[in-house]
């Protein structure tokens, strides 16, 4: 092999240095690999009921795992095995905490040392500060995953026992509490938690999973040292916590007001009074990230469709399991917005302005999601209708557009139209779950210049609006 690549001349040294030193190119790599050994653990014989699933199912389903997405083309309890259901939970673990993490925790307990991109990527995906160390970060982060979830399985695993085994409900509630608290939205029921619906402890455990694994670790580490309960304790929060923690509110309130009332007399109708605003709560929280359902998505309103799109885009928050174009992007835009309509240049939130570059970073990630939403739903209409007259597909815009922002949010919801996309189809949502995971700014970066220019040109006025 040495011979081969020095007959061609191939600088294996300055590739790999040229991957290995950039922290974004490595989060890729590390993602790809993972989808890669995914797809070829699935499609072995043992993976599934029917001997092993196709190429393309294989990948799909990997990419969603890895991803936390939660969109799936075969049904996750019905077609694979319990081993194949096992290789999607390791997936959804590993991706929900991100490659680095688990790969730096092994070295550290192995007694070896990070790469310095390694320790990059980490403090980068969980912390704001250069100041916390590494193996502090890594603690903090495993402590919250471990705890919330072992909550998690204790509560949901007593909801589930009753007309089952013991072991069959712990492996219930072992794989549901993961799947919820890493935002992935895997189920191993065929509706979803639809049978719940009227179970307010499932509804409200699944709830809290998902809300802290989808405000970021940052604020989980910030909640645990300076939030003490006691008398401006809110105001020992940093800016981000403050924007997470009231965007995050006030989406779940909203939300849920527009689903329920938008719904009332729909998919909400045969339920009593209480279950109602019950289920507009749940599907408000998980639309954000998770993906679960206890409504039958497909049945839902125009008007209820758009709202949770909007919610799917919004996401959850750095730092998390979720995608989306984060929590604190909106609350960035918002502030950027309120503060030039009352005459201010500088966006300013709970008595701090907001830093130039955090709204440059924000109007690109907005800028960059809309392409990628645009580009996705372009490419379906293409791939799945065709040149078929909107009279004989009416409805097919909105439910694609559905998929694609639930792709792109790593969300999960559907309305049903997964399992029957083409090929090329197929392709195109793993390709939109793959850069809504890591980041459509982020895979930017990986293969931008890394020189910055040293010259501008002649600045000139246009006019606008």
């Amino acid at each position: 092999m040495s011979a081969f690549l020095d007959h061609f001349k191939i600088p294996v040294k300055k590739i790999r240095r040229s991957l290995l030193q950039s922290p974004a190119r490595i989060s890729i790599i590390g993602f790809v690999l993972l989808i890669s050994i995914g797809t070829a653990l699935l499609m072995l014989p043992s993976a599934s009921t029917n001997g092993g699933l196709k190429f393309i199912d294989a990948l799909f389903t990997a990419t969603s795992a890895s991803c936390v997405t939660g969109l799936t083309v075969v049904d996750t309890g019905s077609v694979l095995s319990l081993y194949g259901q096992i290789v999607v939970l390791a997936l959804i673990q590993t991706g929900g905490l991100g490659i680095m993490t688990l790969s730096t925790l092994f070295l550290l307990i192995v007694g070896r040392r990070p790469t310095i991109a390694g320790r990059t990527v980490i403090q980068d995906a969980f912390t704001q500060s250069k100041d916390r160390g590494l193996f502090s970060i890594l603690r903090d982060v495993v402590l919250f995953t471990f705890i919330i979830e072992a909550i998690g399985l204790v509560i949901m695993f007593f909801c589930f026992l009753p007309g089952r085994g013991v072991f069959h409900s712990l492996y219930l509630s072992v794989f549901h509490s993961i799947s919820a608290f890493c935002n992935a939205g895997f189920s191993l029921f065929p509706n979803s938690f639809v049978r719940y619906q009227q179970n307010w402890l499932i509804n409200i455990v699944t709830c809290f999973l998902i809300i802290s694994g989808g405000i970021g670790f940052l604020v989980l580490f910030e909640l645990k040292r300076r939030f003490q309960f006691k008398h401006r304790a809110w105001s020992r929060l940093s800016l981000h916590s403050k924007m997470v923690l009231s965007a995050s509110f006030v989406l779940i309130v909203l939300g849920s007001l527009l689903i329920t009332g938008m719904e009332w007399h729909n998919t909400l109708k045969p339920l009593s009074f209480p279950y109602r605003f019950l289920a507009g709560f749940f599907q408000s929280v998980t639309a954000r990230t998770a993906g679960f359902n206890t409504l039958p998505i497909g049945e839902m309103a125009n008007g209820t469709l758009f709202i949770l799109i909007i919610l799917m885009f919004i996401g959850a928050s750095p730092g998390s399991c979720g995608g989306g174009i984060k929590t604190t992007t909106l609350m960035s835009i918002i502030a950027l917005g309120t503060s030039r309509f009352q005459g201010r240049q500088r966006p300013q939130l709970f008595r701090r302005t907001v830093s130039a570059d955090s709204v440059g970073k924000a109007i690109s990630v907005v800028m960059v999601g809309i392409v990628v939403v645009i580009a996705g739903t372009s490419i379906l209409l293409i791939t799945e209708i065709g040149g078929v007259s909107h009279t004989i597909s009416r409805g097919e815009f909105l439910e694609i557009l559905f998929e694609v922002v639930s792709a792109f949010g790593t969300v999960g919801l559907s309305t049903g139209v997964t399992g029957g996309l083409s090929i090329a189809g197929k392709l195109v949502l793993t390709l939109v779950m793959f850069t809504g995971r890591l980041g459509p700014l982020l895979i930017a970066l990986a293969f931008s210049r890394r020189e910055m220019p040293h010259y501008y040109y002649a600045e000139e006025s246009i006019m606008i609006g």
